[in-house]
């Protein structure tokens, strides 16, 4: 790894100092694709809701997020059984016109017509109906595809989603977990069919995991979808509180993981990941910045990123990413996160 100079790094400091209340301004002005609405850098992840957080938890972390500047609430139906949309809804209360409402539908609800969720036109609309119901909203800002169910044919996917634009019920739609192709076929759909189109892409993204960077980004910047990274910190990874050979904090996700699905944790934490983790620590160090700034100002460097999308248990972890999503890299600091993060 190159040496830093103490003047390097202090430079870089001053630098990010003096721009910061510039960027945090055009960050509340980013928006989501060509087509869409304006949006926050950072983005609040709402998966915690109804799982590791009560609705009381939900609704501080809510308004910590209001407070801090934060416009985008990402959720979905499947989140909690539905907790996640409800506490999320009822946490919101009249602060809701100062927001958007990002929710998916597609996975298995195990209720009403269709328990096992899809695109289909059916499974669609009842989703949507109900997810209103619990958002407690008459409009969904944004309603994004979850993932392909692999059998229903995109057009009548797309075509229950027009409808309910047409409708009034949802503003804009997105998808998350598609790749590249299936996005240029999606858009092709919707053009000779007249049909709304997608504006954004929701897929697992961050300095550790880069590989839609080959296939969808590309697709993305063609389409002028915007991208919303999911587990930006990769659990936790990127904050610096996990370290080799010491077991996760009781409380945290990767403990839980660690407990009930340790394949999944394992994914997080290995050594391949934490020599990344530790190089680009030291890296974040003699530049003046912290693993946090990374993650967040590396991700909000590239001009395809709408919002990042993170979840949070307590407002300072709000306060700390909203912080972290102003810095930005030096041409020098971006060509070693790329050595760092790109290496087998």
């Amino acid at each position: 790894m190159p040496y830093l100079s103490r003047r390097h790094a202090l430079i870089t400091a001053a630098a990010i100092a003096a721009i910061a209340p510039n960027v945090r301004a055009a960050d509340s002005k980013r928006t989501l694709g060509k087509n869409g609405p304006e949006v926050s850098g950072v983005g609040l992840g709402t998966n915690n809701f109804g799982m590791r957080l009560d609705a009381a938890g939900a609704k501080t972390v809510v308004h910590a997020a209001v407070d801090n500047g934060i416009t985008l609430f990402d959720t979905a139906n499947v989140y909690g059984r539905g907790a996640s949309e409800e506490m999320l809804g009822a946490a919101l209360g009249a602060r809701r016109s100062k927001v958007l409402i990002a929710t998916k539908f597609g996975g298995p609800m195990n209720e009403g017509k269709f328990p096992e969720g899809g695109g289909s036109r059916g499974a669609v609309i009842e989703a949507t109906e109900a997810s209103l119901r619990r958002l407690k909203t008459d409009v969904i800002d944004v309603q994004q595809y979850h993932r392909p169910d692999g059998k229903t044919p995109m057009d009548e996917t797309l075509e229950a989603l027009d409808s309910l634009v047409k409708q009034g019920k949802v503003r804009y739609i997105g998808h998350s977990n598609f790749d590249g192709a299936l996005a240029h076929e999606c858009d092709k759909i919707a053009a000779d069919n007249g049909l709304t189109h997608y504006v954004s892409a929701q897929n697992h993204y961050s300095l550790l995991t880069r590989d839609i960077e080959a296939d969808l980004v590309p697709a993305c910047e063609d389409l002028g979808l915007g991208v919303l990274p999911y587990f930006p910190l990769e659990s936790g990874m990127l904050t610096g509180k996990y370290k080799r050979d010491e077991k996760p904090a009781e409380g945290t996700r990767l403990a839980a993981w660690s407990k009930m699905a340790p394949q999944v944790a394992d994914q997080f934490m290995n050594d391949q990941i934490f020599a990344k983790v530790e190089k680009l620590t030291s890296l974040a160090e003699q530049s003046g910045a912290t693993l946090l700034d990374f993650a967040f100002g590396w991700l909000l460097s590239r001009p395809y990123i709408a919002s990042v999308i993170a979840g949070a248990t307590k407002p300072s972890q709000i306060e700390s990413n909203v912080k972290s999503a102003l810095w930005r890299p030096s041409p020098d600091i971006a060509a070693e996160i790329d050595r760092i993060t790109k290496a087998a």
